[in-house]
């Protein structure tokens, strides 16, 4: 198998603009690898395409320009990256001579051609020095035409693509749903027994035409008298059979649908319960909008399946063999010619099966789009009008809600087709049922009284079979389904609770990091950091954006475990104790604060809810919130609107505050808790948080220095690896990193005042400068 390259529609090798890297290769060159290249050294976007041959690095730019690097022994490439941006580096011994920049989307390829450049690398070293060659380095490895990642040893699927290809869905998912029904398994078989019996009630009818025509209506013809005692008898009889038929209906659906509301409610909260355990990285990579369309309308088209349809075919199935049973025992002949059509049927519905199963995938994803753009736009409301994007977002809608039409439409082609056909094929056999009945009668072989009777059975055997055919729509609809549910049921947690979870006793508030490092993907984001809080001590976070200080408070939240390495609370690895029980000993502010639909005293005790409203007024005051909450038209019991619409975001953040200090917490982490506030706030509320980190462990993300000026430590982190740990003045006397950073500050600081027409002197610059920490973000 050949190695994929970027090509273009006549097959040629391209560079950036169409232009042939083929033209820049020898004859005897062989590309190996190639990596797209999206950004300049500045970071720019600029195309460009590196080609890895037998004998050298080749680049195309945009512009046409090529450079070459021929390989030679001792070269090296490195694969950093940093920001979302990958940096692929050439280095010799002695120095590095070029380094080329791409976004992370091309990072598998850039892997990919590590790997061959390092074999070519060993197949040099071992041409060098005169030994015999590894076998393995002579074999071509093949590439994924689609990530570009080596394919395993005499295999043509990708392993990383096999992962991501979503499982077909089949019918049989549906009968996963018996975790749920298994509860309700004696009323799912008084049901069963219900719809036996109704079903066979509704089977009398047809059977006592058969003495009506033969005892009462074809003698009448023939000049004999009717005995009304008889003819009151069979329509007693009839009455009776209906009259049963409708209390068993009746009772066999109460009983069915209550089991089934059972179970699809069953089915959604044990799913939404599900969806609360499952880590941050997989929220990380779903939408909203698909998410409420799962546990809404998914279960609900399950619930109505399992309620209505499952339930029809059950009866069909049931009537559909009795009713074949009545008509052997009747006439065998007359019975075999009624089957006639089903094997035409049963064919088309195997091949309608699978049309309808792909189209009713499609309609889903398309459909959790239209919901993904709702779930956008409202909650985002007044960003888009502020920008005046609302006819973007109309547009938006529109293009999702097409997609979806279409696919319906796609959908209701087949639909259309198939329902007409089977009920095109029934009548045919209730034709042939007819011609080759009456021969039958004209024979002496059966009286009038049997022909109608199979007539009547017969129509309640092609009616129940045309309505089985039309079940493949819902069955296939509700299968679609369950193979979303189940595809967030089948998730496994990345931050799994222990089988036998330490309990945690008088937390004291010691967290040390041994070793710790942590990838997102193939990105590295923590690189084996070793860091130890004492309890009661404050810990302040710096460094630039991207830099990994979020990142770590995620860890050590345990949104996230570590790729290597332990985190530990007094001692205790995070991952030997509950999830639940260790997050109960933090409170966290964000540096977004997020509050609920409800009242402000609501979102106060939303970490405890049974905080009584002395509590609540106790812990709005430490955040200096009391006076603005009394403000408000009902105080405390004030409704916010949705994600807190209605206050401002000092406002939100203060009692975003307050709910992370009503729980008092042993560990308290605050995600730039001061962002969203103005000066005199933050003073407020750092008054507050003077107070309140006495005796608990505290680590603080912050970009104003005010925040921190009295943390015990300042870590200084670059590039995931912490460079610097010590005291404010500690760090400033070593004019290191953190030196670097606070002056980079000082001068935006003085900048700024400039361009306000302020004039700074040295005094003022200091001042200024202690106002202000170094800058980043999350």
């Amino acid at each position: 198998m050949q190695n994929q390259h970027p090509l273009d529609a006549s097959g040629v090798m391209t560079g950036p603009e169409g232009t042939d890297l083929r033209a820049s290769l020898a004859a005897d060159e062989n590309v190996l690898a190639t990596l797209k290249v999206d950004l300049n050294p500045q970071l720019h976007f600029e195309d460009g395409v590196l080609a890895l041959t037998n004998q050298r690095l080749v680049f195309l730019n945009a512009k046409g320009e090529e450079a070459f690097w021929p390989i030679v022994p001792g070269m090296s490439l490195r694969l950093l990256d940093h920001g979302g941006v990958g940096t692929l580096e050439l280095h010799t011994d002695a120095e590095r001579l070029v380094l080329w920049r791409f976004t992370l989307g091309f990072h598998p390829q850039a892997i990919a051609l590590m790997q061959r450049f390092e074999k070519l690398e060993r197949r040099l070293d071992a041409e060098q020095s005169g030994q015999s060659l590894p076998s393995q380095l002579d074999e071509e490895e093949a590439l994924c035409p689609a990530c570009h990642t080596p394919l395993p040893p005499d295999s043509d699927e990708c392993p990383a693509c096999a992962r991501q290809q979503a499982p077909h869905t089949s019918t049989w998912v549906l009968l996963r749903l018996w975790r749920f029904a298994k509860p309700y398994k004696n009323q799912l078989l008084l049901g069963f027994l219900l719809t036996l019996a109704a079903t066979g009630a509704q089977l009398v009818a047809p059977y006592l035409t058969i003495p009506i025509m033969d005892k009462i209506l074809i003698p009448y013809q023939n000049g004999e008298k009717i005995d009304p005692g008889v003819v009151a008898y069979y329509l007693g009889g009839l009455l009776i059979a209906a009259l049963v038929a409708w209390v068993l209906g009746w009772a066999r659906t109460f009983v069915l649908a209550k089991v089934s509301e059972r179970i699809g409610s069953g089915l959604r909260t044990t799913t939404y319960n599900h969806l609360l355990k499952l880590s941050l990285d997989y929220y990380g990579s779903k939408r909203t909008g698909d998410l409420m369309a799962r546990i809404g309308a998914e279960t609900d088209r399950i619930n109505l399946f399992l309620s209505l349809n499952a339930l029809d075919f059950a009866t069909d199935v049931l009537m559909m063999v009795m009713t074949a049973a009545i008509l052997f025992s009747i006439n065998p002949w007359l019975a075999l010619v009624t089957l006639v059509p089903l094997p035409f049927i049963a064919w088309m519905i195997h091949l309608v099966r699978e049309r309808l199963r792909t189209g009713f995938e499609k309609i889903d994803r398309v459909w959790s789009e239209v919901t993904n753009v709702l779930a956008d736009t409202i909650p985002g409301i007044r960003v888009v009008k502020a920008f005046a994007q609302e006819k973007r977002e109309a547009d938006r809608f529109a293009e999702a809600n097409l997609a979806n039409l279409q696919a319906n439409d796609r959908v209701n082609k087949t639909w259309s087709l198939f329902t007409p056909t089977v009920t095109f094929l029934t009548e045919v056999g209730l034709l042939i049922v007819w011609g080759f009945g009456i021969w039958l009668v004209a024979d002496g072989s059966i009286t009038v009284g049997v022909l109608t009777a199979f007539i009547a059975y017969i129509g309640r055997f092609y009616s129940r079979l045309d309505s089985m055919s039309r079940i493949v729509s819902v069955t296939q609809k509700a299968a679609a389904g369950a193979k979303r549910i189940f595809d967030i049921l089948d998730h496994v947690s990345n931050v799994p609770d222990p089988q036998n979870p330490v309990r945690m006793q008088n937390v004291k508030g010691e967290l040390t990091m041994e070793d710790v490092s942590f990838r997102y993907g193939s990105r590295s984001v923590i690189k084996h950091l070793d860091l130890t809080i004492q309890p009661g001590e404050m810990i302040g976070l710096v460094g630039h954006s991207g830099s990994g200080k979020s990142t770590l408070v995620n860890l050590i939240c345990r949104f996230y475990d570590v790729s290597e390495g332990s985190i530990q609370l007094d001692g205790v690895d995070l991952r030997r104790i509950a999830v639940s029980d260790f997050r109960r000993n933090i409170g966290l502010v964000l540096q977004e604060p997020f509050l609920f639909f409800g009242t402000i005293a609501e979102n106060i005790a939303y970490g405890k809810p049974d905080a009584t409203r002395e509590e609540i007024v106790a812990a709005a005051r430490a955040a200096h919130a009391h006076e603005f909450i009394l403000r408000l038209p009902h105080g405390y019991d004030s409704l916010v609107g949705e994600r807190g619409q209605g206050l401002s975001g000092g406002e939100r953040q203060r009692i975003s505050i307050a709910r992370a200090l009503l729980i008092d917490p042993r560990i308290l982490i605050l995600d730039e808790a001061t962002s969203a506030v103005d000066t005199e706030t933050e003073k407020e509320i750092q008054r507050a948080l003077d107070n309140l980190v006495k005796g608990r462990t505290t680590i603080a993300i912050a970009h104003r220095l005010s925040t921190l000026r009295k943390a015990d430590r300042l870590v200084v982190m670059d590039r995931g690896e912490i460079v610097e740990v010590g005291p404010h003045d500690e760090l400033m006397a070593a004019e290191g990193a953190y030196y670097r950073l606070y002056m980079a500050q000082a001068r935006r600081a003085e900048e700024d005042a400039e361009a306000a027409g302020v004039v700074i002197d040295a005094a003022s610059r200091v001042a200024a400068a202690s106002a202000q920490a170094p800058r980043e973000s999350v």
